[in-house]
């Protein structure tokens, strides 16, 4: 994205000279008021760097910039530019949020390398902010005991850099614990790159993975870097292992071994410094005792294994998970509740695609329910119809009308409010009369 810049001067000759010297860096944009600068800060969106005069057209008003900036684009930093350069000055300025203070006459030099750095700085705490918000993604939620022994394993293998072999079935999270590993090792700044070995077809495989050379094959009008030199300096996952074939696990078991690569088409190697982390939903060593998987690749890929239990196994977990993805995927407002009993039919149910299957199912209903109440039948069969014969609310077994459902469904509602009708009232979206109406004779008792 290009990078947005705002001059602030009064004088036109220092605009034109300001925006000369800072044009290769991104769009320039100029104001020759306070009152002018102050309303581009207040429309919108943040720029990326503010340079300011200090005296426009009287001694201080840059600082209204300055604060204008610090309260609309605290992320911007500002650099102030002044013909009354003092030490105090300097220090009050700095002091008041500017990221640097530059005197008069222009030191071309200067104003060049301040604004790179500026601009660096912008960049570094948008990727910071980034980074925190994929580490809050990739997060492991859950309490149960199987889930702390991953994350305690999770937090000594991520210290290495051995490669790393997750199992687990479909749907467990294998690539969640791969980018939590990378995001807390010595690597994370730098690149993660997934790569779905069953989704690519064997002859793309080579291609893919490490490179190929212009002319290589027919199609290859050019050369093209491999993933494997994409993640160069951070991690590359490759997702379902036991899918790929003899070629391209003798290929892979050379580059564990010698860490270089060679691209289709060329003889040269390549060396390449990668984390490798695999994955997979088979038995890997029936693969090796059947013929379909090297002996000396899985033991290169096992240094560490990971085994990631089903979702059936750490029952304890599916609340915390239904309330991490209710947050991720609900459409503004307050976080949506959960009635008791349609948790209890998340909790009965055996999830054979586990994690993903769950999150999909919580998405699925937030999208089709607007009330903010997940109710059981807010759930596809067979979970809305998992437990509808263990007890008297079950809503499928009598076909009641909808009378019948309303109230069911306002007792809920009142159950989780643990008694209080006006807060009953409120998740329904309706006054306590109407409440009292849906109730029926239980709400006066």
């Amino acid at each position: 994205m290009v990078a947005r810049l705002l001059v602030v001067d009064d004088d036109p000759h220092a605009r034109d000279l300001l925006k000369r010297l800072l044009g290769p860096m991104g769009t320039v944009e100029t104001a020759s008021s306070p009152g002018e600068a102050m309303e581009r800060i207040k429309a919108g969106p943040a720029f990326d760097l503010v340079m300011t005069d200090m005296a426009i057209p009287d001694p201080g008003d840059g600082l209204k910039v300055l604060q204008c900036s610090k309260e609309k684009q605290p992320d911007t930093p500002v650099i102030v530019v002044t013909a009354y350069g003092n030490i105090e000055g300097a220090l009050d300025t700095i002091q008041s949020g500017a990221f640097d203070y530059l005197s008069k006459p222009f030191d071309v030099d200067a104003i060049v390398r301040h604004a790179r750095r500026a601009l660096e700085q912008k960049r570094l705490i948008e990727e910071n902010r980034s980074l925190k918000q994929q580490v809050r993604q990739a997060s492991l939620v859950g309490r149960s005991t199987a889930l702390l022994e991953v994350f305690k394993q999770v937090a000594r293998a991520a210290q290495s850099d051995v490669p790393v072999l997750i199992t687990g079935e479909t749907g467990t999270g294998k690539e969640m614990v791969a980018r939590s590993l990378h995001q807390r090792s010595p690597r994370s700044t730098g690149p993660f790159i997934p790569v779905d070995c069953g989704a690519i077809a064997e002859s793309l495989m080579e291609s893919e993975l490490f490179g190929h050379a212009r002319g290589a094959f027919t199609g290859a009008t050019g050369a093209r870097r491999g993933v494997f030199e994409e993640a160069n300096g951070g991690t590359i996952f490759l997702d379902e292992i036991g899918d790929v074939g003899p070629k391209i696990q003798s290929q892979l078991l050379r580059t564990l071994q010698e860490g270089e690569i060679r691209r289709v088409g060329e003889s040269s190697p390549v060396k390449v410094d990668v984390r490798v982390v695999a994955a997979t939903n088979k038995d890997l060593k029936v693969l090796v005792r059947e013929g379909k998987f090297r002996e000396d690749l899985l033991y290169r890929l096992d240094v560490v294994s990971l085994h990631l239990p089903p979702l059936r196994e750490r029952r304890e977990d599916i609340p915390a998970l239904v309330e991490h993805f209710a947050g991720v995927h609900v459409r503004g407002g307050a976080r949506p509740v959960v009635t008791p009993e349609a948790m209890q039919r998340l909790l009965s149910y055996d999830w054979p695609g586990n994690v993903r299957q769950l999150e999909n199912i919580v998405a699925r209903a937030l999208a089709l329910n607007a009330t903010g109440v997940l109710a059981p039948g807010d759930f596809p069969a067979p979970i809305g119809d998992a437990v509808a014969t263990r007890g008297p609310t079950g809503l499928s077994d009598d076909l009641p009308q909808l009378d019948e459902l309303s109230r069911r469904y306002a007792q809920q509602v009142l159950q989780h409010a643990g008694g209080n009708k006006s807060e009953a009232a409120r998740i329904l979206g309706v006054d306590r009369k109407t409440l009292y109406k849906l109730l029926g004779p239980v709400g006066d008792e």
